[in-house]
């Protein structure tokens, strides 16, 4: 799909062909759609199919007076969020061409980034200042990634507070699509700020005082973003390890007790099963020698309880 945005009366507005100061935002573009923006901009075919690929890292390039950022954006993904195979939020290539007074953005799917971002710039900054465009998207992609770690701390929060309740299944298995999202934050975060700190030192971008200035306060939101990252994914790392060790803690428990209620019954077997034998034993032939071999296995359970408890007392069992 291809949106048009020209710069017109002090705003953006949606337009029909291409022209001086204009947005072109490309979201899973056709071939025809790619070969019309090729015609009009005349940049490398690669600036637009490379941004195309979901495993493009981030970068810069640039190639006769075309300069092209590419970055990761965070996606929310559309599905059952009671499915625990489905990764709530993954991250996708961003790619941002400058050429002229025009501004072109391409990704392999519709994201939000772009969408917040034209509510907010409407009426802010004409395309014709590339450099301050671009960074202002890059500094809502950047609020967007702290928005949605936010939110899945919010949804982490319940979910322990489940576990604390009763130990699920479900419950970690979900938590680990968002340990498995966190990773892929943090991943694109590192390689994005890497870019930001770049950026900075690139003189074919001829930045001006005020770029400079906008582009600080994303890169400053994009560090931000990794630390916030960070900290979530090391402890949400802690509390599956810390109930990882309760489950075997648990486990072992329930093998101790399983393991204690065997001895017991072992005791009385064995007497019961010597006595069971096709052999002459002692005093079988009397009338009350059933009673007194249960006396005797009751006597010995009773002493293995008795030293069970003993031995739970002084913490060895």
């Amino acid at each position: 799909m291809m949106t048009i945005y020209k710069w017109e009366n002090g705003g953006l507005k949606e337009a029909d062909c291409f022209g001086p100061s204009c947005w072109i935002n490309l979201a899973e573009p056709s071939t025809a759609e790619l070969e019309q923006v090729l015609n009009f901009s005349q940049v490398p075919r690669d600036f637009l199919t490379d941004p195309l690929d979901r495993e493009e890292r981030p970068r810069y390039d640039s190639d006769d007076g075309t300069h092209l950022v590419i970055v990761h954006v965070p996606l929310p993904v559309r599905g059952d969020e009671d499915d625990e195979s489905v990764l709530p939020y993954e991250t996708l290539p961003l790619g941002i061409v400058l050429f002229g007074q025009c501004v072109i953005t391409i990704c392999s799917q519709t994201t939000p980034v772009t969408g917040a971002f034209l509510d907010q710039i409407r009426r802010v900054c004409p395309p014709k200042e590339s450099n301050r465009f671009m960074f202002r998207l890059l500094w809502h992609a950047a609020v967007l990634f702290l928005r949605y770690l936010r939110d899945m701390h919010a949804k982490i929060e319940d979910l322990e507070d489940s576990l604390h309740e009763s130990i699920s299944n479900e419950v970690l298995l979900k938590l680990l699509t968002f340990q498995k999202s966190l990773v892929y934050f943090t991943t694109s975060l590192k390689a994005d700020c890497i870019i930001m700190n770049r950026l900075s030192h690139v003189r074919q971008l001829n930045l001006s005082e005020d770029d400079t200035d906008t582009l600080d306060d994303a890169a400053v939101e994009f560090q931000q973003a990794l630390e916030t990252a960070t900290i979530h994914s090391n402890i949400l790392n802690g509390t599956l390890d810390t109930f990882a060790s309760l489950i075997n803690n648990n486990l072992s428990n329930v093998m101790k007790y399983m393991t204690a209620a065997t001895i017991l019954l072992a005791v009385p077997t064995v007497i019961t099963s010597a006595y069971g034998m096709n052999i002459d034993l002692p005093g079988q032939h009397q009338a009350h020698m059933f009673a007194i071999l249960t006396a005797i296995s009751c006597v010995l359970a009773v002493g293995i309880i008795g030293l069970l408890f003993y031995l739970y007392k002084k913490r060895v069992f």
